[in-house]
């Protein structure tokens, strides 16, 4: 320190550096960061960390792009990440991605900065009530009194405090004690100054410090908040609305047993994993797998299963079906889920528990019984599986045609050639070229858009790691989504790209996310836009039967005129606009060494 220097002693920054330290000992690795003035101790003690290398830090202005990001960050590593922002408006920013964590058991811890309490309620600049903004979702929240001292040493009871409630809010986002993992609250008030020197011990391992015991960290019950003024180890700490009884039993030891017999299919949906295909392998049953469930691959896997579900020949004779994930792409496979002759048994998952036919019966983990498969039911399920898939590849070139010597057989070959070159790229074609494109090094994201369901109708097996947002099935915050992912699978030089397929609405809604600070490592990820103008999603719902053209292209379609190019030169993007299926296979097997936007026009 020079002379001239006079040391800053700040309660906010000694607590944020115990706080966001014991957050690394315990795992996270990455902060995503909002600047803000009431925040700016946990800020610069983030960058601190980042400079000795302890996380990783990614900023972004928006706070709701902040929040998906880290959704993104958890989904893929399946640690939380942790969003940090400054009081009012920014931390109400981050409840669309905490309820999204909430319902697909994403793990995500939320770090809100505050003003003190003393200026609550009373007409303060950017103060609303934080505490309990978000408590029907969160495994954990505690809202934490004012830090009142400096530690020293980092050994004083407030920063042991601190690192419990830590532990505690990471244990609840990664799920113990509850059905799943999903997102955590810390509210931090901070008194000025906000900032000031950064503690010396900060980067000391906790086992090294002659930390107090904190024996009692019991909270108070949820409708007794405790007084402004008690101690500092006096937690706020909420429950999490998580289903009735909010804490249930801790999974059985043993897996439960599923006799042979009754006629099974398995269903996997978003975010089911492989273990949906494993069961079906083993029970030897046809497998329903959703194109986001990660589960769409195996010998069983059954193509066109929507029609195939509805049939009364084989969905109507389904006498128990096994759920996996999430399923929300199909109403064919609701409807066989809500029936009442049919016994529905689903495997707890990450998201939220399932229940649409009141009778569901919810099991940790399940194994099949000794036996023999039921090869006629299986095969009956197999052969129309067959008859019903598709293969959307372009037709390969006639190489005896093109050499012939015949001049009519050569021409019309060549012609056929060019045919295929110059073919629009439609819907199918469009998801089939990203699905083709995209290897187990990869990963790929899907929007809350009309392509999602065109893929799950029409492509095949093919095991590669799938995200998508449909725990809630928002349209918003799916760019910021795929950025966290690719910021995760790519730490530490790994390969692969990350491709985010959506449509224009959705790319529009959360067109924030495309701004990245220069100093960040550049992720390699395609964002492929099917733009057709609006939403046309709404084709194929219930209100393009009842509503007039004129209204639906007021209230519905949204339509646009937006120039995707202009976009993406303002947020420094390499930007392609493809129309046939030539020069879209093209684009998305050529290296990736960047952010790249490629725009694809479909006919509305």
């Amino acid at each position: 320190m020079h002379a001239t220097e006079r040391a800053v002693e700040s309660p906010a920054t000694d607590a944020a550096a115990a706080l966001l330290w014991e957050l690394v000992e315990l795992g996270v690795r990455h902060l995503v960061v909002s600047p803000g003035s009431r925040s700016q101790a946990l800020a610069l003690v983030a960058a601190e960390l980042e400079r000795r290398g302890a996380v990783h830090v990614h900023v972004r202005i928006d706070e709701r792009v902040a929040a998906f990001t880290a959704l993104g960050i958890g989904r893929e590593t399946r640690m939380p990440a942790a969003v940090i922002c400054t009081s009012g408006t920014a931390a109400a920013n981050f409840l669309p991605a905490a309820l999204e964590a909430h319902h697909s058991g994403v793990p995500l811890l939320l770090l809100t900065a505050d003003r003190p309490p003393e200026l609550r309620g009373v007409g303060a600049n950017q103060t609303t009530r934080q505490p309990g903004m978000y408590s029907p979702s969160m495994r954990f929240e505690a809202d934490l009194p004012v830090p009142e001292a400096v530690d020293g040493d980092g050994s004083g009871e407030q920063s042991a405090i601190l690192r419990a409630v830590a532990a505690e809010a990471v244990t609840a986002a990664l799920g113990a004690g509850t059905r799943s993992a999903g997102p955590a609250h810390l509210n931090l008030p901070y008194r000025e100054p906000l900032g000031g020197d950064l503690p010396a011990w900060l980067g000391v391992p906790a086992a090294e410090l002659a930390v107090e015991d904190v024996e009692d960290l019991d909270a108070p019950p949820v409708d007794e908040p405790p007084a402004d003024d008690e101690v500092f180890g006096a937690l706020y700490q909420g429950g999490g609305g998580i289903g009735d009884s909010d804490v249930p039993a801790q999974p059985s030891s043993r897996p439960f047993v599923l006799p042979r017999g009754p006629r099974t299919i398995v269903i996997a949906g978003a975010d089911a994993g492989a273990d949906a295909e494993a069961l079906a392998h083993v029970g030897g049953w046809p497998l329903v797998a959703e194109v986001v469930s990660g589960a769409r691959f195996g010998r069983h896997l059954v193509h066109g299963y929507r029609a195939l579900v509805a049939d009364p020949a084989l969905g109507g004779r389904v006498e128990r079906v096994v759920v996996f994930g999430h399923p929300t792409l199909a109403r064919e496979t609701a409807a066989l889920l809500a029936r009442d002759d049919v016994e529905v048994l689903a495997v707890r998952g990450p998201g939220e528990p399932l229940n649409l036919n009141g009778a569901t019966v919810a099991l940790d983990d399940v194994t099949v019984a000794v036996g023999v498969a039921d090869h006629e039911w299986l095969g009956a399920w197999l052969r129309a599986s067959r008859a019903a898939s598709v293969d959307l590849s372009p037709a390969p070139p006639d190489a005896h045609a093109l050499a012939s010597a015949v001049p009519g057989e050569r021409l019309g070959a060549i012609a056929a050639e060019l045919a295929v070159i110059r073919a629009v790229v439609d819907r199918p074609a469009l998801v089939d070229a990203v699905w083709r494109a995209t290897w187990p090094h990869d990963r790929l994201v899907f929007g809350s858009s009309r392509l999602v369901r065109v893929a799950d109708a029409v492509l095949g097996g093919k095991k590669v790691p799938v995200h998508a947002n449909r725990g809630l099935a928002g349209i918003d915050g799916t760019v910021a989504t795929a950025l966290g992912v690719a910021a995760a699978s790519q730490t530490g030089g790994r390969p692969g790209v990350t491709r985010v397929l959506l449509g224009d609405l959705a790319l529009l809604h959360d067109v924030g996310a495309l701004l990245l600070p220069p100093g960040e490592a550049e992720p390699r990820i395609q964002v492929i836009v099917g733009n057709d103008g609006g939403g046309t999603i709404f084709d194929d719902l219930e209100v393009a039967g009842v509503a007039g053209p004129a209204a639906m292209d007021r209230v519905l379609y949204t339509p646009h005129g937006v120039r995707l190019e202009h976009l993406a030169l303002a947020y420094g993007w390499e930007y392609q606009r493809v129309t046939t299926r030539a020069a879209l296979d093209q684009a998305l097997t050529a290296p990736v060494g960047g952010r790249q936007l490629i725009e694809v026009p479909l006919e509305r």
